[in-house]
């Protein structure tokens, strides 16, 4: 039998994987992950592929002796997201560009469904997302900018987990042309129960939201004391505030105090049960200390109110069942996630499906989740064990083993 090397560190792997975006349903990348067989809203890609955005494409030599170098200018957006029935969505639903196939977040809507933004300016830099590649176009500063070629082939969506999105092609786009791009509409999606903002929102008193806002911009500014004193006043002024209870349990993760993180969180599942957000940080606190009964219990939960979640959701799944040795529900986990994992992101998630696959001596296909792993993650330490592994499964399949 091929010795696999224990997954366990799999799980611990994970732990530089920050949920806290994910709770908006960003892939990190903005994109949110599809269930095992439909794709999620808004999951169509850019047109058109082969080359990165903001690569100048060649043109055949039309006599002129010396290139002229486009300028690139500041293009400003602004347009507004609207509910099939016309209603405004939750603040936050966050809008993304997609230029042939590549996702960047650019902006969040605000309490009014509106956004505006310069297209890849410095409001790129508020999300802090390992998945999503912002590229400084020009260098930082007031006067960045990006070419009006540079747009082809791009759109601009909504991502609101359990929604589909409108989107709204690009084009060709000046500096002088009119920033407004209209309406996106979001439609509910089936088979939805939990969603990424709560209900108990709409109800919060004046000087409740104005703390939890206060509170939102130390969250921002890392001033982590000073967000848990606004939020802990907020939850104290409307104790139903779901998504205050939220962030708070988020500045007592942020600090270490993993018991008041863990009873806020609980606190805004026992006032709105069907917001999905607590439950990715409580899965992820659980994997931290290595609790896979209680990230089995987070991760179902979720994925039960809510399938369009992010890959990493289904990875602490599969890793959690691993350790439970609940093989068939881990593979199918990890082959979930992987699906969902469409820019492969998370390598790991074929090291543990490879893995899976090995301990049943299905070497073929643990084979090629190992390539897989190797083919996205060439330089990680553990490569030339994995690569030795590899070399041992081919050496059985060569057998007939």
């Amino acid at each position: 039998m091929i010795r696999m090397q224990c997954v366990r560190a799999v799980a611990i792997a994970t732990m530089t994987l920050s949920l806290s975006s994910l709770c908006f349903g960003q892939e990190q990348g903005g994109q949110q992950a599809p269930p095992p067989t439909q794709q999620p809203g808004g999951g169509q890609q850019g047109g058109g592929a082969g080359r990165q955005p903001g690569n100048q494409p060649t043109f055949p030599d039309r006599g002129i002796q010396q290139q002229i170098p486009e300028i690139s200018r500041p293009i400003y957006l602004s347009g507004s997201v609207r509910l099939s029935d016309g209603t405004t969505p939750p603040v936050n639903v966050v809008i993304e560009r997609v230029c042939n196939g590549v996702i960047r977040p650019e902006a969040y809507t605000d309490s009014k469904g509106n956004f505006s933004f310069m297209v890849g300016g410095q409001n790129s830099a508020v999300f802090a997302d390992a998945s999503v590649s912002v590229p400084t176009i020009n260098g930082p500063g007031p006067q960045s900018g990006i070419n009006e070629r540079s747009l082809t082939g791009c759109e601009i969506r909504a991502n609101l987990p359990g929604f589909l999105s409108d989107s709204i092609i690009l084009g060709f786009r000046g500096p002088l042309d009119d920033p407004e791009i209209g309406v996106i509409h979001l439609q509910r999606l089936a088979n939805v129960e939990g969603y990424t903002f709560s209900i108990t929102t709409a109800l919060a008193p004046k000087d409740a939201r104005r703390l939890y806002e206060k509170g939102l911009e130390s969250m921002k500014k890392k001033k982590w004391a000073d967000a848990e004193r606004d939020l802990g006043k907020s939850v104290e002024l409307y104790p139903k505030y779901a998504v205050a209870w939220y962030e708070l349990g988020r500045s007592y993760q942020q600090q270490k105090k993993f018991d008041e993180a863990n009873h806020a969180h609980l606190e805004a599942i026992k006032v709105d049960s069907k917001f999905i957000s607590p439950y990715g940080e409580l899965a992820t606190m659980a994997v931290v200390q290595q609790k896979w009964d209680e990230v089995d219990q987070y991760t179902a939960q979720m994925l039960r109110l809510n399938p369009y979640v992010v890959p990493e959701i289904y990875f602490y799944s599969a890793v959690a069942n691993y350790n439970l040795q609940k093989f068939d529900l881990a593979e199918r986990r990890a082959r979930e996630a992987a699906k969902a994992d469409t820019q492969h992101r998370i390598p790991r998630i074929n090291h543990l499906l490879g893995a899976i696959l090995a301990d049943k001596h299905d070497y073929k296909s643990a084979a090629e989740s190992l390539q897989i792993y190797l083919k996205y993650s060439p330089n990680a330490k553990d490569a030339d064990a994995v690569k030795q592994q590899l070399a041992e499964m081919e050496k059985a399949i060569a057998e007939g083993r």
